[in-house]
């Protein structure tokens, strides 16, 4: 047996950073500047950087040691130079959203710019934006968006906040009736926030309930900062594991509060002077918050509805979220040595183990998909948004069943894979200075905040099936159905049968983008034609939702890689084989479901699913080299993925030493624990011990 060669691991894991980078085969420059959407999108984030980094308050290594007190004083230092800096530089709205984008720092204000602004510049009448819509944009008032309470969130019907008109004031009265109506979860609202905008049951003079609308209201002094008289307002305490712990999720009620009539959200519905109520053009245009908001992306999307367009932000979130994870995970895999030799004689890289291939690169390919997934959606919405601005509202119910689709399916991922790449770190993975810990806690909500993940399942589904019934029916023409739904025209009578699947299959991008349709439409069509009498399983609608979801993703990464030819020949393949990735382990995910309709069939001799996971692990192989490189390609400097085991030049266990000398117990050599605590401990255990040996030399 040869010996072990001698080496210095840290030099090692450098040097096996580098020898990864040179074996990359793209030009990280392109394919960089094909995830930001062009070069003049990654040179903003460049400029902008450059600001950010020499910021003293902006780093991100000694956060892990604050409490939760400081960590929220420390986020409202952040917010309030971040607004400087935007005055100083004259930032436009595209350059202060970037950079607060750049932070990644949990800011409570982002409610102020991504709810309570756009709420205003999509329903707010002329004499509101008249009165607040410079302390608005010029933040000189905080905001915040009171919907969900303590006994409702999700099923917004139900909420229980009144807002009664009074005629002979022309003033509102905002009110919470029982414990149940105080308003929970409310970003910015326990310490921040100045103004909200309450979700309420509109009550008109003569008792009718008009179901909930939306009303300014002032909840403290602009004097003091004190709350306002009628109003009880305070912080919920802290999040599970440490989550969020900068954010102040507040709640509040209200005794009798009053607000001039003007302080409705009065664009689409409102009351007269003299009580009587004005139908908006669409229900859910009041009833659901919509309104019209700036896109905060590169794209500029004028206006949109405000649930949709924080469905859509998530996509691309999600991806570059789960970006991070993957970067980290990937990076500190490949400088890791473990167990068996390689043909070097030096233990094995961690990335090389199909055990961590197999659980890390799909992680990637799935970035990738939902990054540029995030682009398509803003396309989307600015279809409707030209729509809306006619009041045609007709994209309305069929955008909103795809991104509660969406929403489920890139939150669900972006869960799943963040603590799948901590995972494959091994133990190291459970230090905070690793990243990935935080970055999980703080993302976890986001399968429950804007729509718990189960309950828009339902919604989609009850959108697929009424479509469903219509083109079995034959009252809808195949032709017409939008993206989300063209699964559907599968189901039509002059649709070919299901495809055959063979080993070929999985090597063809067509057929399995279409087999993951079929799979979908037969579903969909199953469960459609079941009895109202008949019996269903507790999980369909999470089966349904995927499955339907997971056509539609399909069919556009089908699409991302036609618009491949754009790149260069060595960056297309590379990409492209990520995007084939993402289709491969999405059709193995669905191996139950392709079972269960007969898309897949055993015919008695070997295993049919075998072609399939030998096809992922061949892709696997040929993403491998390029591992490195399609990380880097994300962007992320070490300031901003704030990890020890991500950093750029692999020296992880260096990185890793001098964040532990920053931890505050090692500043004393001896623990003030010890004097009142350990040393009496101690002493009582050495005495008991010394009074055993004496009766035991005593026998």
């Amino acid at each position: 047996m040869a010996p072990t060669p001698i080496v210095d691991v840290n030099q090692q894991t450098a040097a096996d950073m580098k020898a990864a980078r040179s074996r990359t085969s793209i030009s990280v420059q392109t394919v960089r500047n094909y995830l930001h959407g062009g070069p003049q999108v990654w040179d903003l984030y460049e400029r902008l950087s450059k600001i950010l980094v020499q910021e003293p308050l902006f780093d991100k290594q000694h956060r892990d040691f604050l409490g939760r007190t400081d960590q929220f004083i420390r986020a409202a230092a952040i917010i309030n130079r971040l607004d400087e800096l935007r005055r100083m530089h004259n930032w436009s709205e595209e350059e202060y959203t970037t950079a607060s984008s750049l932070l990644s720092e949990a800011m409570s204000t982002i409610l102020h710019d991504r709810a309570f602004q756009p709420v205003f510049l999509g329903q707010g009448s002329p004499t509101l934006m008249e009165n607040y819509w410079d302390l608005v944009c010029e933040k000189g008032i905080q905001g915040c968006y009171l919907q969900t309470e303590l006994g409702h969130g999700t099923n917004v019907a139900r909420l229980e906040t009144t807002s009664t008109y009074i005629p002979e004031t022309q003033e509102f009265e905002i009110n919470s009736p029982s414990l149940t109506s105080t308003k929970w979860w409310i970003g910015a609202l326990g310490k921040t926030a100045t103004h909200g905008i309450v979700q309420a049951k509109l009550i008109m003079p003569d008792g009718k309930d008009m179901g909930p609308h939306l009303f300014l209201v002032q909840l403290r002094s602009l004097e003091d900062h004190k709350p306002l008289q009628g109003i009880t307002v305070g912080d919920i305490g802290p999040k599970a594991s440490g989550g969020m712990a900068a954010h102040d999720q507040g709640f509040a009620r209200f005794d009798h509060v009053r607000i001039p009539r003007t302080n409705m959200f009065s664009k689409f519905a409102e009351v007269t002077m003299e009580g009587n109520y004005i139908q908006p053009p669409h229900a859910k245009l009041s009833y659901g918050g919509m309104t019209y908001m700036r896109a905060t992306s590169v794209n500029s999307l004028h206006f949109c509805p405000i649930g949709l367009t924080i469905y859509s932000s998530m996509i691309p979130v999600a991806g570059w979220t789960i970006a991070k994870a993957a970067t980290v995970a990937i990076r500190y895999t490949t400088v890791r040595r473990q167990g068996e030799p390689d043909a070097k004689g030096l233990e094995r890289q961690v990335l090389t183990y199909p055990s961590t291939y197999y659980r890390l690169l799909p992680i990637l390919s799935r970035a990738f998909v939902f990054i540029e997934l995030g682009r398509y959606t803003m396309k989307a919405l600015t279809q409707m948004q030209q729509q809306l601005a006619s009041r045609d509202t007709s994209l309305l119910p069929e955008m909103h069943a795809l991104l509660c689709g969406l929403k489920v399916f890139v939150t669900t991922h972006g869960i799943i894979d963040i603590e799948t790449a901590r995972r494959s770190m091994g133990g190291h993975g459970y230090s905070a200075f690793a990243g990935l810990g935080r970055l999980y806690i703080n993302y976890l909500p986001s399968a429950t905040f804007e729509g718990d993940n189960f309950v828009l399942d339902g919604q989609l589904v009850r959108a697929a099936t009424k479509l469903c019934k219509a083109v079995l029916s034959s009252t809808s023409d195949v032709s017409k159905l939008p993206p989300s739904s063209a699964y559907l025209r599968l189901l039509s009578t002059a649709s070919k049968a299901p495809p055959q699947v063979t080993a070929s299959t999985w090597h063809d991008v067509q057929s399995v983008v279409l087999l993951l349709e079929w799979r979908a439409a037969l579903m969909v069509k199953n469960f459609t034609q079941t009895p109202a009498s008949g019996d269903v399983d507790a999980s369909v609608n999470q089966r349904l939702a995927k499955a339907v979801t997971e056509a539609f993703v399909a069919a556009q990464v089908g699409e991302m890689i036609n618009n491949l030819a754009n790149l260069p020949s060595e960056d297309a393949k590379a990409v492209g084989c990520l995007y084939r990735l993402y289709l491969l382990t999405c059709a193995e995910s669905a191996l139950v479901d392709l079972l269960s309709v007969g898309l897949i069939r055993h015919t008695g001799t070997g295993d049919p699913t075998q072609d399939l996971r030998l096809a992922v692990k061949a892709l696997c192989i040929e993403v491998l080299p390029n591992a490195i490189g399609l990380t880097d390609a994300f962007g992320f400097s070490d300031w901003s993925l704030d990890s020890a085991l991500g950093v750029f030049d692999g020296r992880v266990y260096e990185a890793l030493w001098q964040r532990v000398q920053m931890e505050p117990m090692n500043k004393d050599e001896v623990t003030p624990a010890y004097a009142p605590h350990i040393r009496p401990l101690l002493q009582r255990g050495q005495a008991a011990a010394q009074q055993k040996m004496k009766l035991k030399s005593r026998l």
